[in-house]
């Protein structure tokens, strides 16, 4: 085994890359759409790039992918900035809280873009911090008129608002067909979290 296969974290291939980026859309109120985004991290960081995902609505629960990113590092980091789910199940935080909680997430994401040191940025359940009023459309546009053209961002969650999917590459709704909590079964760990 070489010297670059037998350290955890050492870099397997070179950079692979195509010289467009492009902003992906995974939404829609079926599960997978941070699943989706962290299949996309896994194949990216396969090509060598280095890959970004900052939670902006998870954060007040430990999830199994902070863990295993970990095992990706330093080509794969997640930052959860968000205090958990706003308004649903153990919620205590202010509106104002999860506000400024959400526009501190983003001024992370506009300076880690700026930096350039990542090929890949996932705003994980940024959506939902359009579809509950906590940021603006407005305040991600010059993020897209700014991201450089070989940057692909991901945008996740439910309710993506229509001019983040008009600029979009591509767009995947996820479509709920079947849910174990229909049948009383609650999050599972390894599965949802």
């Amino acid at each position: 085994m070489s010297d670059s296969q037998s350290k955890p974290g050492a870099r397997l291939a070179p950079k692979e890359k195509s010289a467009h980026g492009l902003i992906i859309v995974y939404t829609g109120d079926g599960k997978g759409k941070t699943t989706a985004a962290l299949g996309a991290a896994l194949r990216a960081v396969g090509r060598g790039w280095r890959v970004l995902m900052v939670q902006f609505g998870k954060g007040a629960w430990h999830y199994a992918e902070l863990d295993s990113s970990q095992r990706l590092a330093p080509e794969f980091e997640i930052i959860p900035m968000g205090i958990g789910f706003y308004k649903i199940l153990d919620d205590s935080h202010t509106e104002a809280e999860h506000r400024a909680a959400a526009e501190k997430a983003l001024a992370f994401v506009r300076d880690k873009m700026s930096e350039g040191a990542y090929d890949m940025l996932i705003l994980d359940e940024i959506n939902g911090m359009f579809g509950a009023g906590l940021l603006q459309v407005s305040q991600v546009l010059p993020i897209l008129d700014a991201r450089p053209s070989d940057l692909t961002l991901i945008f996740t969650g439910r309710n993506a608002p229509p001019e983040i999917i008009e600029r979009a590459d591509l767009v995947t709704e996820m479509r709920e067909i079947k849910h174990p909590y229909q049948k009383g079964i609650l999050a599972q760990k390894g599965i949802d979290y």
